[in-house]
């Protein structure tokens, strides 16, 4: 499913619909006969959450465990984690941006000014008014060579400038 046909939800307001139902059961009934144990599909059966959702909700953290048979906190635990699942809704386009010393000596944080005023998300972690942005910084995205690099979904971007950030978010719109 593409980023812009994701449904998305609203734990608060919405009844909860199981994510594992129908074709996506039928998915991580086949991912679980890969391992060895229900725990070792976890980060798969992540996936299928977020690709469903767009984001995991901590609702979905409570299904998810329980057809793995695991506790919820376990399960948040790895969700917070890794910064590639999203604890809420984001942007039809997820930009990470690598913010690590060797980066922000080379200009990072300019990068990071860029990403906000092209794609209007204003400040990290915040998703654009139109919906289609949201920009962060990680860690380490493990091209410390190619400074800056950035990671739009799942296209990685080498050698960011501010300078290249007006077509890059052209190219993505």
């Amino acid at each position: 499913m593409s980023a812009s046909a994701r449904p998305t939800h609203d734990a608060a307001t919405e009844p909860y619909q199981p994510v594992f139902a129908g074709k996506v059961l039928e998915e991580l009934q086949s991912l679980l006969g890969r391992y060895p144990t229900k725990q070792g599909a976890l980060l798969p059966a992540l996936w299928l959450v977020q690709r469903q959702r767009g984001w995991i909700s901590d609702r979905d953290m409570t299904e998810v465990a329980a057809v793995l048979g695991l506790t919820p906190a376990y399960v948040k635990g790895v969700v917070t984690f890794y910064t590639m699942y999203h604890q809420h809704p984001v942007g039809q386009n997820f930009v990470q941006v690598c913010t690590t010393s060797p980066c922000n000596i080379c200009g990072a944080e300019d990068v990071v000014r860029a990403l906000l005023q092209a794609t209007g998300a204003k400040e990290l972690g915040a998703t654009s008014p139109d919906g289609r942005w949201t920009v962060i910084e990680v860690e380490c995205l493990g091209a410390c060579g190619f400074a800056t690099p950035v990671l739009i979904n799942d296209d990685f971007i080498e050698s960011v400038s501010p300078e290249k950030v007006p077509d890059l978010v052209k190219r993505y719109r």
